[in-house]
């Protein structure tokens, strides 16, 4: 756990105090990594104008570098995406953080995408509700429970520590999801530039929409199903979806397919090991690698 102090003098990190916030909790995690655990935040609602050390890193507060409360900001990403303390760091400090992964500069770009992003969005207030009565609990308003409840007796700075523990837990497992999504890229080029037909053949699976949507293979464009050992046993085929993320597909199966398992399917589409259809259509099974291929090409024909 981080230490810290009310003792400006004493510091390495200055932050705000007060309540704190996803954007400099994570990137306390963010220095943390970087510093190593010998470090010590103040967090001080006023950073003194001289006296602090060349090695002392002011984030969030003092209208400096890595704060976002000045007039007018502190920049934007080339998407229109604002940056707040986290996205400030990240983009100075982030990539020795990624320095000896498999390829720094897509595990770098996937982080900021997939989680600072986000964070400095919903800090700068650009972050819009979804219409629907249930909103989604981010990871931003996960962090702002870890402060002091009016009748709690935990000092802000013990919670502050306490959330820089589990925001570091976040961002190991983000870090690691990235490093694998990035070691799958090679593997996904591999495969596009076999494919037939509109399918491509996944010898295991791996993540491979990121790399179907970014590859600069002509061929990505027309994959329209991919087959992939699945694991629960034999093998699953997937549409393509239209954009990454969408809920669409590039080639919609057909709706008599839809929601159909065993017997059947068998008997709709004349495969004899078909084993599902999910409801939406976009994902379904085969006992063999040949009849997940078979559906696969005959919702290409169909």
């Amino acid at each position: 756990m981080i230490t810290t102090t009310t003792n400006v003098s004493n510091a390495t990190l200055i932050t705000h105090a007060g309540v704190f916030h996803a954007d400099e909790v994570l990137a306390t995690v963010i220095l943390k990594k970087v510093l190593g655990d010998n470090i010590t935040v103040c967090r001080t609602f006023k950073v003194p104008e001289e006296g602090l050390s060349d090695d002392v890193i002011v984030y969030d507060v003092g209208f400096g570098k890595y704060d976002h409360h000045q007039k007018g900001g502190n920049g934007s990403r080339e998407n229109g995406v604002p940056y707040a303390a986290v996205g400030l760091i990240w983009k100075d400090y982030g990539h020795k953080v990624v320095s000896n992964t498999c390829n720094p500069d897509l595990v770098w770009a996937l982080i900021d995408r997939d989680l600072i992003q986000g964070v400095d969005a919903m800090d700068n207030g650009k972050m819009p509700k979804a219409d629907y009565p249930a909103q989604v609990m981010s990871f931003s308003q996960t962090i702002s429970v870890f402060n002091p409840n009016w009748d709690s007796k935990m000092s802000a700075d013990e919670a502050f520590a306490k959330a820089v523990e589990f925001a570091e837990i976040v961002f190991d497992n983000v870090l690691a999801n990235a490093v694998s999504k990035a070691k799958a890229q090679g593997i996904v080029d591999e495969a596009i530039s076999r494919a037939e037909g509109h399918i491509m053949v996944l010898d295991q699976f791996v993540p491979w929409q990121e790399f179907i949507f970014s590859s600069e293979s002509k061929k990505a464009d027309d994959v329209q199903f991919v087959v992939f050992p699945s694991n629960r046993g034999g093998y699953n085929w997937q549409c393509v979806p239209d954009v990454l993320g969408g809920f669409g597909q590039r080639k919609p199966v057909p709706n008599e397919w839809k929601g159909l398992r065993g017997l059947e399917l068998q008997e709709v589409t004349g495969i004899t090991t078909a084993s599902f259809c999910h409801p939406a259509g976009f994902i379904g099974g085969a006992e063999t690698l040949e009849d997940a291929m078979a559906i696969a090409k005959l919702a290409v024909e169909t």
